[in-house]
Formats: structure tokens, C-alpha cells, sequence
């Protein structure tokens, strides 16, 4: 992966010129992309912010404003207190997708991040490559109901990413995403990190089990019992011993 840094008036840009040999401004606007397209999804699979597909087929990619969350976003929408580039949301995340793709880990491949200072403030966005064929574990969930194997084989997934050390700030049945194989991708790190092993494995386990309990209450026809969770937490531990 080749890092390169371009300096804006107000900021920087951070790309890979082996996935986009020259960047601008523009590029961080669904009005810089000859084709531009939201992202949509039932079961509010969609996420919380302004999140678009840019770029023509075969090769698109993901363009996503970073906005908060939680009771702090009802009062701050989009804007970061700065405290240094590096520590920038866009900037770590791309590094740490970087890592992670260098590893084999499935997860996209980071095109370009940005930031834009405002005094004490900033604001961010990230491009990353479109995965093919993907759709939430929440969605797949909905179509049909899920065989032992693939919750087994779900968990065995979800524990390399545990052993490679990547903790997953909000692991949940829309961050997870089947392609048409089976196999399990994982989307949106901010505020993700590389740690050592500790309690925030369960933590983040525990969430995602909550999740999966929150898309039942959406709609009680998702295919999800208590047993395809135990078949999870099997997959998950089997390869834990034999790591």
C-alpha cells in the first residue's frame, strides 16, 4: 500500500495511489463522481450518515461523511475537536483499514480520507473500495432462516478478527456484512483499534448479540433463535482453542 499526503487550504488529504493515482477536493463530494448514489437499506441497515456509492462498475467505491451518534449527535452533528492529523477519525480509520487489508482480513480496502479544519474543530470523510455482492447479516437474516454451519463458521470469522487484535467499536447485524459465499465482511471502524487480548473481546460479542436481538423486535419474521447464538459462540470458541 503506497501512503500519500496532499495539504488542502484547510487540511489534508490521505490516499493509496496504487487504488487512486491522483486526488482532489472534489472527490469527497457525490458532485465530483460522474455517477453518485446513496446508500439505502432496510431494518435501518443504511447507518446514521450521508453515505454514498461513487464511481462507475466494475470498480466503485464508498464515500461516507463521518457524523456522531449517541445523545451527543442530537447537538453536534459532524464536527471533531482537533487534537493533531493523526488523531483525526478519518485518518486512523483509513490506517487501521490499511492494516488490516495488508493482513488478508476482509474488510474494504481504503481509497482516500480527508479532514477540514475550523479552528478548534474539524470535520472528516472516507473513501473506501465497494465490496461486491454484500448485504447485511441483518438482511440476510430476513431472506432465510441461517443453518448451523453458517452461524458456526459466522463466529470462527468473527474470532480472527478477535485474534488479529481488531476490536470493533460498534459490532453489529448491519457492521457485518455476507457476501455471496458466506463469508463474513466487516464495515465502519470509527473509533476501532488494534489491541491486545482483554475483556473487550466479550464486550463487543455481548454487543453484537444485542443487536442481533434488536433486528427480532424490528420485525419478528428475521430468522434468529437462541440456538443459531449458541452455534455462533461454538464456531467462535472452537476456534479460539484451536488458535
Amino acid at each position: 500500500m503506497t501512503e500519500a499526503v496532499e495539504r488542502t487550504a484547510s487540511g489534508a488529504i490521505l490516499y493509496d495511489r496504487q487504488v487512486i493515482s491522483e486526488m482532489s477536493e472534489d472527490r469527497f463530494s457525490p458532485g465530483g463522481w460522474l455517477h453518485a448514489e446513496p446508500v439505502t437499506g432496510a431494518l435501518r441497515s443504511s447507518g446514521r450518515g450521508r453515505t454514498m456509492y461513487v464511481g462507475n462498475v466494475p470498480r466503485q467505491f464508498v464515500l461516507r461523511h463521518f457524523i456522531r451518534g449517541g445523545l451527543i449527535g442530537k447537538l453536534v452533528r459532524d464536527s471533531y475537536l482537533w487534537t493533531g492529523e493523526d488523531n483525526t477519525r478519518a485518518f486512523t480509520e483509513w490506517r487501521m483499514l490499511a492494516k488490516m487489508a495488508d493482513k488478508g482480513l476482509r474488510v474494504p480496502r481504503p481509497a482516500a480520507a480527508r479532514y477540514r479544519r475550523h479552528g478548534v474543530f474539524y470535520t472528516a470523510d472516507i473513501i473506501t473500495v465497494r465490496i461486491p455482492d454484500v448485504m447485511p447479516l441483518s438482511g440476510r437474516m430476513a431472506v432465510e432462516a441461517l443453518h448451523a454451519d453458517f452461524w458456526e463458521s459466522l463466529g470462527r470469522a468473527v474470532q480472527r478478527f478477535h485474534a488479529n487484535g481488531v476490536y470493533h467499536a460498534d459490532m453489529n447485524a448491519y457492521n457485518l456484512q455476507i457476501d455471496d459465499n458466506g463469508d463474513l465482511w466487516m464495515l465502519d471502524f470509527d473509533l476501532g483499534r488494534l489491541l491486545p487480548p482483554g475483556p473487550w473481546q466479550q464486550k463487543t460479542l455481548s454487543r453484537l448479540h444485542r443487536s442481533l436481538q434488536k433486528v427480532v423486535t424490528l420485525d419478528p419474521r428475521i430468522h434468529f433463535r437462541p440456538e443459531n447464538w449458541e452455534q455462533f459462540l461454538e464456531g467462535y470458541f472452537k476456534a479460539s482453542r484451536s488458535a
